[in-house]
């Protein structure tokens, strides 16, 4: 039996020294190659042919949701588990999305990994438990809310929550879009209104799933 072919795809050289180590002791598992940003990963997947790839979110010239993305649509038989340190659920969602097989936070212990490497190789997903139980309870409601159409929205007030989304304050925004703090307020208003979001972080997540945004 051949072994596993695993990709490293991380922008921190000591976090694929550590993946390295903890892959090569488990039984059947090869390291074919490592990546250090989204384009990186997506030239190597073409070149090598792995198996799995255990993908970080946050990397230079490519995200590692959209470099799952990519690597879904051009190698759908390449499995993706997603190492991150980013706990928020609509990571999780945005990586289930994209095609990722599983969702690991960083601070997992090795066994967990092994478990997860083995889950997912059998066709099954695999979410840690740290997200798991925050991603099931916010379900139905998320769901709800997926399969609502996106409102239309004029192009100032798309520009408007993409600021607010990317996190900048009202006296930024009104000095970015060159308009008076008083008509951000009235915009950030009538989106609330519109949308029926009633909170910042509402918004922010309303314009990742809009694509405004990405979670990088």
């Amino acid at each position: 039996m051949s072994p596993v072919r695993v990709l490293l795809a991380d922008d921190h050289v000591l976090v694929r020294a550590g993946l390295r180590k903890l892959i090569e002791i488990i039984p059947d598992m090869q390291v074919v190659g490592e990546a250090n940003d989204g384009l990186d990963v997506i030239n190597l997947v073409a070149q090598l042919q792995p198996d799995l790839v255990l993908m970080d979110i946050s990397m230079p010239a490519l995200n590692g949701l959209e470099a799952t993305a990519r690597i879904m649509k051009e190698w759908p038989q390449t499995r993706v588990l997603i190492l991150s340190m980013h706990q928020n659920e609509e990571y999780v969602r945005q990586a289930l999305r994209h095609g990722a097989c599983a969702y690991m936070l960083k601070d997992a212990a090795p066994t967990e990994l092994e478990w997860a490497i083995k889950t997912v190789l059998q066709g099954d997903t695999y979410l840690s438990p740290a997200v798991s139980k925050g991603v099931l309870s916010d379900y139905i409601h998320r769901l709800r809310e997926q399969d609502q159409p996106v409102s239309p929205l004029t192009q100032r007030q798309r520009e408007v929550l993409t600021l607010v989304a990317e996190g900048l304050s009202t006296k930024e925004i009104a000095r970015r879009l060159d308009i008076s703090i008083k008509t951000v307020d009235t915009h950030r208003s009538q989106l609330m209104k519109q949308l029926e979001i009633h909170e910042i972080t509402g918004l922010v997540r309303y314009a990742m799933r809009a694509g405004l945004i990405s979670p990088d």
